[in-house]
């Protein structure tokens, strides 16, 4: 959970959102009046120049850790302009710039479109738009927009339709990469949810114990690249259940699959809420397992933009960054969670009973076998994207055929994941972010240590390198 919570004068309105820092805290370069001086111009372009060489400088030296002998052994052997074209192809310089560039400055952008799918793990870009938030920040006239499924966001997205994007997390990596799409390089700024996703069987298949119950069975999953996918192949396979072999896995838009599993074309899936819970309101299936039983604190859904609309607006960007980050912050604190549910539920957001979005939302919901269970951290919501979850997603993609050859893990992870970024929102926010962007991780009882990620993948029986 983040620490700190805006300001909540909204509560039982759904109206506005404010939080400590609301306010003017623009600077003021001139107050005058006066048109300024071709001397103004200068000092201000020199004044740009330096801050774009303290940040080569600064990134230089985080590179060497530190080494002022290697580093400059370095410098002098390629020379300053070759070394800066190598570390360019190392770290996204042009975003660092873009995103140190003065933060008073006025927005490129108000009316920003912000694809979105109807899920709960989305409730913090949805709830920012009914709740006020993205309005706070200047963003007046931006909207959420439904997509009716994944592939459509991604879509939306590279073709500049939207300028941001609810995504699953493994989608940025894949996008960067030119995994099933064009190459686009992407960034994650935040994680949008941990948990909320479950294993959600038909309602015959109640006497199924464990993963070899469910050979034969046919599944769907929201994407390919996606947690579900990555954590039901994890979860069959640690059950000794080959995912490409002994089950079928389909692709469905979240909003299909209750239909479907009532049709019996699917035995069961791996979805996003609320339509796990929405099985269990149709008496349709049973929730078989919480993804959060698998990895508890996993990451599911993000915020998302192009590098280019980064770096091209990057106003608009840090302005969205930070509303996104109010809006998560709000999220995760579980006495809100009825609120947003009144605020997300209706036609234009997630379109489902409040009951059902507020099961999901409050971890206090029928799991369709007869009990009623008591599981706050169901969702839960933290904006921090941490490195290391960026390398295991990329470890799955290897491991099940997604991507072919060697892969530079900490390059795309960090390239993708703006750790570092969203730490430094969160700390102007009074929040308090990790100190560090990677950890160890415990994935159905085993370590995952994201410094040794192909010692990782070589332990794995089941695979399909």
């Amino acid at each position: 959970m983040i620490g700190k919570e805006p300001d909540k004068s909204h509560v039982g309105s759904i109206k506005s959102l404010n939080d400590p820092f609301d306010g003017d805290v623009s600077i003021s370069h001139n107050c005058c009046g006066h048109s300024h001086s071709s001397t103004d111009i200068h000092q201000t372009a020199d004044t740009e120049a330096i801050a774009d060489r303290a940040i080569e400088e600064a990134v230089i030296r985080v590179l060497f850790k530190g080494n002022e002998v290697s580093r400059r052994k370095f410098m002098k052997l390629v020379g300053a302009s070759t070394a800066m074209s190598v570390i360019s192809s190392l770290f996204p310089l042009d975003a660092a710039k873009a995103w140190a560039k003065d933060a008073s400055g006025a927005l490129e952008k108000t009316d920003l479109k912000i694809g979105f799918i109807p899920i709960t793990c989305a409730t913090p870009i949805i709830m920012a738009h009914p709740m006020g938030i993205y309005e706070k920040y200047g963003l007046k006239g931006s909207n959420v927009v439904k997509a009716a499924g994944w592939a459509m966001i991604r879509d939306w997205a590279v073709n500049k339709q939207v300028d941001c994007a609810h995504m699953l997390s493994p989608m940025p990596l894949a996008l960067t990469m030119g995994v099933g799409s064009t190459q686009t390089p992407f960034l994650m700024p935040a994680i949008e949810n941990l948990n909320g996703q479950a294993i959600t069987l038909a309602n015959k298949h109640k006497d199924v114990k464990s993963p070899k119950d469910m050979k034969g069975f046919t599944f769907a999953v929201p994407f390919d690249y996606s947690m579900h996918n990555f954590l039901l192949r994890y979860y069959l396979a640690e059950g000794g259940v080959d995912p490409d072999k002994d089950v079928k896995i389909r692709v469905l838009p979240p909003p299909e699959m209750v239909a479907n599993l009532k049709a019996q074309n699917l035995d069961g899936y791996l979805s996003p809420d609320p339509f796990n819970q929405r099985a269990v309101y149709e008496n349709v299936g049973f929730i078989f397992k919480l993804s959060k039983e698998l990895w508890s604190g996993h990451p599911c859904c993000a915020f998302a933009t192009s590098q280019e609309f980064a770096t091209t607006m990057p106003n608009s960007f840090k302005a969205v960054f930070n509303a996104i980050v109010d809006a998560t912050a709000y999220s995760a604190k579980i006495e809100n969670r009825k609120d947003i549910a009144q605020a997300i539920a209706p036609r234009n957001y997630l379109n489902q009973p409040v009951e059902v979005v507020e099961a999901v939302l409050t971890g206090q919901f029928s799991d369709g076998l007869g009990a009623t269970r008591d599981e706050p951290d169901r969702i839960d919501f933290n904006p921090f994207p941490w490195n290391s979850m960026a390398v295991w997603i990329l470890t799955q993609m290897k491991r099940w055929g997604y991507v072919k050859g060697d892969v530079d893990y900490k390059k795309i992870a960090e390239q993708v994941f703006l750790a570092g970024e969203c730490a430094q929102i969160m700390r102007e926010k009074g929040y308090s972010p990790p100190a560090e962007t990677y950890k160890k991780h415990v994935i159905m009882g085993k370590e995952f240590d994201p410094h040794k990620p192909e010692e990782y993948l070589n332990s794995f029986t089941i695979k399909k390198m």
